[in-house]
């Protein structure tokens, strides 16, 4: 590990990108079929880079965060990889027992220990001075075996065998989170989110931002969260539940630096009626604090309300690996 840190730190040379923006799926309700498209898991981790140069490694998130130090196993299995420089577009997921993604696990290091460390590739961007970018997505996965070999950190997202139906019914069984469909014969289009890449989420989750918190003492109750419309922020939900008292206290203490007398959200406080306690009345403002919208939380729910509410929203991690002007509503 420690050797894999140093090697980590070198120079990366001039012939690789400083970074690429990842290429984003556009979230959908039915996936596409047909023998244009196949399909992958969509994995409930870290989207991230990995750069190779040599002896030189760096875990970049998609908003170009450092992650090296972070994920030291995903650093030294990439110093295996077939080639001297290299970037590979993928998932780190922390797994379970089970071999399930664990989301909250991967935003403590203390979990680490308990659960496997892997990161899935799906795509290469650049091997040894070639860009693959405008090459197409089957000649760019065919890179993929040999350039990864028996790496048991360093993984293929594989592709899923069968109908669009069968692969949901599949994916659904394992309790994985949903389905990425992508065009065959297409180009890799960094920075932008095309309809050549399509994800259908099996359950409804998604980023949203934190804008105030009800306060618990010196914890938290609930958090107050929403999403940008144009250049508003509109507010989502109150979330209490998917909290443990660690991350409460956690979760207060990242927040406190933010704290700001103005509420960000410009639909509060909530007019009319609001079933599922969704809303934030006049009455309850005083209640809360507010913080700058800064910070990203990933919430699990069961639908949105006409009100445009979340209805029965849960905490799962913060992200940090997206940032918040980036957040907007997807369903």
């Amino acid at each position: 590990m420690e050797a894999a840190a140093a090697m980590a730190s070198k120079k990366k040379s001039e012939s690789l990108p400083s970074f690429v923006v990842p290429m984003a799926a556009v979230a959908v309700k039915e996936l596409p079929e047909g023998e244009g498209w196949f399909y992958e898991v969509k994995f409930d981790g870290y989207r991230a880079l990995v750069v190779k140069d040599g002896s030189w490694v760096e875990i970049q998130s998609r908003n170009q965060k450092n992650l090296t130090a972070m994920y030291p196993t995903v650093t030294s299995a990439a110093l295996k990889l077939g080639a001297s420089r290299v970037v590979i577009d993928g998932e780190i997921v922390a797994l379970d027992e089970r071999g399930r993604p664990a989301f909250q696990a991967l935003q403590h290091r203390s979990s680490h220990a308990k659960h496997q460390i892997a990161f899935y590739v799906f795509d290469v961007l650049h091997i040894d001075g070639r860009d693959t970018t405008g090459e197409p997505i089957e000649k760019r996965r065919a890179l993929l075996p040999k350039l990864i070999g028996e790496n048991p950190v360093i993984r293929l997202s594989a592709e899923l065998p069968g109908s669009a139906a069968r692969v949901i019914d599949a994916v659904r069984s394992l309790g994985l989170e949903g389905v990425i469909a992508k065009r065959r014969g297409s180009v890799y289009q960094p920075g932008d989110r095309s309809s050549d890449w399509q994800k259908l989420k099996l359950e409804n989750q998604q980023e949203f931002v934190i804008g105030g918190f009800r306060p618990d003492g010196t914890s938290i109750d609930a958090l107050l969260v929403g999403y940008h419309e144009e250049k508003e922020l509109k507010f989502a939900a109150k979330v209490r539940a998917g909290f443990t008292p660690h991350i409460r206290r956690q979760v207060r203490q990242n927040l406190e630096p933010l704290r700001t007398a103005t509420c960000p959200f410009t639909d509060l406080p909530t007019v009319g009626p609001q079933r599922w306690g969704g809303g934030v009345t006049a009455e309850q403002m005083h209640e809360m604090f507010w913080v700058r919208p800064e910070l990203v939380a990933q919430i699990r729910f069961v639908e949105w309300t006409s009100e445009g509410r979340l209805r029965h929203a849960a905490f799962l991690g913060m992200r940090t690996d997206k940032a918040a002007a980036d957040v907007h509503r997807e369903s």
